[in-house]
């Protein structure tokens, strides 16, 4: 496990912005690295249309992330925030993440594919699974 870096899930949600100023706070408490990371997959549609077939969703999950950091933090205090973008599942785009943190932090629940039905499946598989400590942020 390496010192010094605390990673937090953000996917543009409130709770992720919540957990995001918390990570904050703690990054700047301990001195630690700040890694904001966001998960895209491809949507799970028909066909392609003409306004469809440009659809980039990597990019849009690149766009929400940097404008998430800056709304929760300022544009000066994101420069310092490293982002990350992963294709594929968002709890395992985390996790690996976590293999060389010191700290996990996620929301209680945020946007899934399913607009978050089935309550905060994320945060508990990342609770279940991380190798290092988590935090849940929940509510105000």
């Amino acid at each position: 496990m390496a010192e010094g870096k605390i990673v937090v899930g953000v996917d543009g949600s409130d709770q992720s912005v919540r957990a995001l100023h918390w990570a904050a706070r703690q990054a700047g408490l301990t001195g630690a690295e700040l890694v904001a990371v966001t998960a895209w997959e491809y949507p799970v549609w028909g066909g392609l249309t003409p306004e469809t077939a440009t659809y980039d969703p990597e990019r849009e999950a690149a766009k929400v992330l940097t404008e998430t950091v800056e709304r929760a933090l300022g544009a000066e205090a994101a420069t310092q925030v490293t982002h990350k973008t992963h294709k594929g599942n968002a709890a395992e785009a985390l996790l690996k993440q976590a293999e060389s943190a010191a700290h996990l932090v996620v929301g209680a629940r945020g946007y899934s594919g399913l607009k978050a039905t089935v309550l905060g499946s994320v945060s508990l598989h990342v609770v279940q699974h991380s190798p290092v400590p988590v935090t849940v942020v929940r509510g105000e």
